[in-house]
């Protein structure tokens, strides 16, 4: 696990002060070769790239996670909305939100995760 002071800036902005990247900006937002998204920070399995779907919304985006154990949902209040907050369960970096909005014939979540957070392991 990467300490806080090995972060790069923009990973520590959105891992650690819970930011967030522009639309379109990140790594793995039209990144399409299979493997598992790891959490950049600690390299906890997230993510399968089988579960990645193009939202259109700017960010990488998933059905769900590759183990829900390796995942926190916490409420998010900030901002005058009511969101759900994605966090690693390992080191709690902040990674994103997830949404009812994804495809219903996926079970309806758009897991919406910051690529800064995540390094792709390629099978």
């Amino acid at each position: 696990m990467k300490q806080d002071n090995e972060l790069d800036p923009e990973l520590y902005k959105v891992a650690r002060e819970k930011g967030t990247e522009a639309p379109f900006t990140g790594k793995y937002v039209d990144e399409h070769t299979k493997g598992t998204y790891m959490c950049a920070v600690c390299g906890q399995e997230l993510f399968s790239s089988d579960t990645k779907f193009d939202s259109g919304t700017g960010w990488p985006s998933f059905t769900e996670p590759k183990n829900l154990e390796h995942i926190e949902l916490v409420e998010d209040d900030e901002y005058g909305m009511k969101r759900t907050e994605v966090v690693c369960k390992n080191c709690k970096a902040h990674l994103g939100h997830v949404f009812d909005d994804g495809p219903s014939d996926k079970g309806g979540k758009r897991y919406c995760i910051n690529s800064v957070c995540l390094s792709l392991k390629e099978e």
